[in-house]
């Protein structure tokens, strides 16, 4: 990791939060304490940034200066808010067309689907605040630069996301092999958010559960499931067929 790319030291990260910089989240040794620290914590909580308690060593792994226990990751960029953008999607006279991640955390499958959602012109991509992949240096390397272009909304809840989603309009379509029902059999030429689930296990139950449709990609040979940087390639083209063919 580059000196560029964090900010070490409590007094320093206040400023840089007060200052606005775009900080992807804040690390803290679990047993940091003291007024100076206190003080940290209330901008955190005032700025409603991410933090996670961390062990000394994960500290220490960026860097040997003396940080006094935190260290600010920055973003390479500023996250919007879904519910910002969904009503500017419409008064644009778009078909909104969005990509949720549902606790995705491998940086080169999160670039490679960022990179995809801008060659498909996506509106948006959501995460999740925590357990997931953010926007980092290396993500937005990954993704060819993909994501500087393409709105990241990182959100607390992915399932209130959804639903949020669905009370204006939105279909949202789980890509998962828990179904029967082929992906090309839905209907793309609406409002659409398309789900992703994480790498190993998937979409999580109850983001399931609030799907409207769920569709499966054929698998025909003996591996059980595609990488889902592929999958979401996949299911972003056949939204692309679909609006060109309706043309």
């Amino acid at each position: 990791m580059n000196s560029s790319d964090y900010i070490f030291g409590l007094r320093a990260i206040i400023e840089a939060i007060e200052a606005g910089k775009n900080i992807d989240k804040v690390l803290v040794r679990r047993d940091l304490n003291g007024d100076l620290a206190r003080e940290l914590f209330a901008k955190i909580r005032e700025y409603d940034i991410v933090m996670q308690k961390v062990p000394q060593e994960k500290l220490n792994r960026i860097t040997m200066k003396n940080h006094q226990g935190a260290i600010a990751l920055l973003s390479p960029i500023e996250y919007y808010r879904l519910d910002d953008l969904v009503p500017l999607f419409y008064e644009e006279g778009r078909v909104p067309f969005v990509i949720v991640l549902d606790g995705l955390t491998d940086t080169r499958n999160f670039g490679a689907i960022a990179r995809t959602a801008e060659c498909v012109g996506a509106d948006a991509i959501v995460i999740p605040e925590r357990g997931s992949v953010s926007v980092t240096p290396d993500a937005v390397k990954t993704s060819a630069g993909a994501l500087l272009h393409v709105p990241v909304c990182r959100e607390k809840s992915i399932a209130e996301a959804c639903r949020m989603l669905q009370q204006n309009g939105y279909k949202v379509v789980g890509a998962s092999e828990k179904t029967d029902h082929n992906y090309t059999e839905s209907d793309y030429n609406l409002p659409v958010a398309i789900v992703m689930g994480s790498e190993d296990t998937g979409i999580s139950p109850e983001v399931l559960r609030i799907c409207d449709e769920l569709s499966a990609i054929p698998i025909l040979g003996h591996i059980g499931s595609l990488n889902v940087s592929v999958a979401a390639g996949v299911m972003m083209y056949e939204v692309v067929r679909q609006r060109m063919a309706g043309c």
